[in-house]
């Protein structure tokens, strides 16, 4: 039954449903869940730190629930995403109501679409993987598939690495740089792919040309139903999405740094390269993605089965308070920066 405890991710589409169906102050029942409730919850309850056995591993991985819950997003994601674009088309609403679904769509995609991409692309199924894609598609961010897999779980905690914000760079100014060069990022690693299998840049492997077709069929689509108003409601929560991955990217490795060898590579990747929370509920929501340092650790460990690492630095609180407090950039400085390991501090203030 504790295995059950996954089917609170789908308290974020809920919320979201609550959000479009009764309007009014309940437009921002996903902002107040995800920002209130889920922290005062964390801070009432225990961090459990949870080792599993070999055979409970095997259990684990071998129970087809644990996938299904996973897909299961796939038509709640569409399905709420049409009812909002639908609903806030055919009807009148006041200003702050827009703003308030806007906001829980794009929490909506920022959890179940993002996260759930998140986990699916690290599968070695084709199926999966494509289910990632498709999940990415209303975000705008087919590109973070091929950039996090081929990108940033080499490159993190490096200057090369632009999800990997540096020690007192701003939030709001890391957003323009892990965007940008994140994009930047995936077309080279698409033109080095294509190069290695001799291919054209018109080959059919080329998936970044096949990411633009693809979202921008689903924008035209869009605009074909819904004009010019739905296109611009489907790009506002499609940007509010990944600005809340990159806010998540922001926290998941804010100043640390991997040592640069004399050989001129960076030392391997451990747990002291990310910042872990043991927070439950933020745990369940995104599905494990709080448990970072197992997950940089073996990128294809599924969910289910990723554990607490001890040794890694740890977040003082779960994510969603983290993401609120990464929005005052002095207050995250002062409590975070004092937290950063001594050795991974930049050289002028080490």
């Amino acid at each position: 039954m504790r295995d059950l405890k996954y089917l609170f991710a789908y308290s974020i589409p809920l919320s979201t449903f609550f959000s479009i169906y009764f309007h009014g102050m309940w437009s921002y029942s996903s902002v107040f869940y995800a920002f209130v409730i889920i922290p005062l919850i964390e801070w009432r309850l225990k961090q459990p730190n949870t080792i599993y056995s070999d055979q409970e591993i095997e259990g684990r991985l071998k129970n087809k629930l644990f996938d299904l819950m996973l897909y299961l997003n796939v038509p709640i994601v569409f399905g709420l995403l049409s009812y909002g674009l639908f609903t806030l088309h055919q009807e009148v609403f006041a200003m702050y109501e827009r703003i308030g679904i806007l906001s829980s769509l794009g929490i909506l995609l920022a959890t179940n679409a993002i996260n759930v991409a998140h986990e699916l692309g690290h599968r070695l199924s084709r199926f999966e993987r494509t289910l990632s894609k498709l999940l990415y598609m209303p975000c705008l961010y087919m590109h973070f598939f091929l950039e996090h897999n081929y990108g940033h779980h080499k490159n993190m905690a490096t200057s090369d690495d632009p999800a990997t914000a540096r020690y007192n760079q701003p939030l709001y100014s890391f957003w323009i740089s892990s965007v940008i060069n994140q994009y930047k990022n995936a077309w080279k690693i698409q033109f080095r792919l294509l190069s290695s299998k001799q291919k054209s840049f018109f080959s059919f492997e080329n998936d970044m040309l096949f990411y633009l077709l693809f979202q921008g069929l689903y924008l035209g689509l869009i605009f074909a139903y819904l004009g010019f108003a739905g296109l611009h409601t489907a790009l506002i929560v499609g940007i509010s999405s990944f600005l809340f991955l990159e806010t998540i990217n922001y926290i998941e490795h804010y100043g640390l740094r991997r040592a640069a060898l004399p050989s001129g590579k960076y030392e391997r990747i451990t747990a002291l390269h990310s910042w872990n929370s043991n927070h439950i509920m933020g745990r369940i929501v995104l599905y494990e993605l709080t448990r970072h340092s197992d997950h940089h650790f073996k990128s294809n460990k599924k969910y289910q089965i990723l554990e607490h690492k001890e040794e890694s630095p740890q977040l003082p609180f779960g994510y969603p308070t983290a993401m609120l407090l990464a929005l005052i950039p002095p207050m995250w400085f002062r409590v975070m920066n004092s937290r950063i390991p001594i050795n991974m501090l930049p050289d002028e203030t080490g």
